[in-house]
């Protein structure tokens, strides 16, 4: 009987290199992507799809446009 346990590690289940969705560029798992369930950290679902850069751009757009538009409300208008 072949003991499996000593063959297989945990190294071989895991992907350790995705595509982020939005630049389309192949980067590391576990450095280049945030961990979105922590109770799961040893599953390649348990990270995002969007690589860490990506997620800083978006958020830091979408800050800008609301700050914009925040601005606007506020001012009388010219009439």
């Amino acid at each position: 009987m072949m003991d499996f346990d000593h063959q297989i590690n945990l190294e071989h289940l895991l992907f350790f290199d995705r595509k982020c969705r939005v630049c389309k560029k192949v980067k590391n798992l576990m450095d280049d992507f945030y961990l979105t369930r922590k109770n799961r950290a040893s599953f390649a679902s348990a990270y995002s799809y969007e690589c860490k850069e990506c997620t800083i751009k978006r958020i830091q757009k979408s800050r800008k446009e609301k700050k914009m538009l925040d601005e606007y409300e506020y001012q009388y208008p010219d009439w």
